[in-house]
């Protein structure tokens, strides 16, 4: 009998007793004020949390970012808030969105423990809008809003679904080992999250 076959038989009938598996409960960050933290950790991680009433002052608080001010080409995909420039092409053609300075997104779900926002998939018409523009903001709805992982991944229901969707956290960052920081590498280089209601 080779080795790997004896190692094998030996594991085999050692017999292990089977060990459930431990139970989360009870694992998991609780924060008093939602709002405050998500706004608390989006500041963090380098981007700008903005809280508005309604999406009247969302449409109002995006012409005053500076990356507004300065925009050429504007897309939103969220109905009254960016004014865009422009419709996106129906063509899905991800060069189409070149030169695209900043783009409204709609956010659907947020967590208050590292700020990061989940941009389904479905709700983008390319995968490259959260990549191409130079600057991003995404609209969020404060309801919306969770402590931690465990529960937005309990929230986004992804077993079973072949879909896209990603969480975004602040704007696009890379380091290297001489600890040089860059913002804006290989994403937006500025991140604005409006948080509604």
């Amino acid at each position: 009998m080779a080795a790997r076959e004896e190692i094998l038989a030996t594991l085999r009938r050692a017999g292990r007793k089977p060990t459930p598996r431990p139970t989360i409960d009870g694992v998991g960050a609780r924060f008093p004020d939602l709002p405050a933290r998500f706004a608390e950790a989006v500041t963090a991680v380098g981007g700008a949390s903005i809280r508005v009433p309604d999406l009247a002052a969302a449409d109002r608080a995006v012409a005053t970012l500076p990356a507004r001010r300065d925009a050429r080409r504007v897309v939103s995909l969220v109905a009254g808030v960016g004014e865009p420039t422009e419709a996106l092409s129906e063509s899905g053609d991800p060069h189409a969105l070149e030169g695209v300075d900043l783009a409204v997104l709609p956010g659907a779900l947020g967590v208050a423990e590292n700020g990061a926002v989940w941009v389904e998939g479905s709700a983008l018409s390319h995968r490259a809008l959260v990549v191409i523009p130079e600057h991003l903001v995404l609209v969020l709805a404060a309801a919306d809003l969770v402590a931690d992982f465990h529960e937005a991944y309990a929230r986004i229901d992804l077993p079973g679904r072949a879909r896209f969707g990603l969480f975004l956290a602040g704007p696009s960052k890379t380091a290297d080992i001489e600890q040089a920081l860059v913002i804006g590498a290989q994403g937006a280089r500025s991140l604005t999250v409006l948080l509604v209601g």
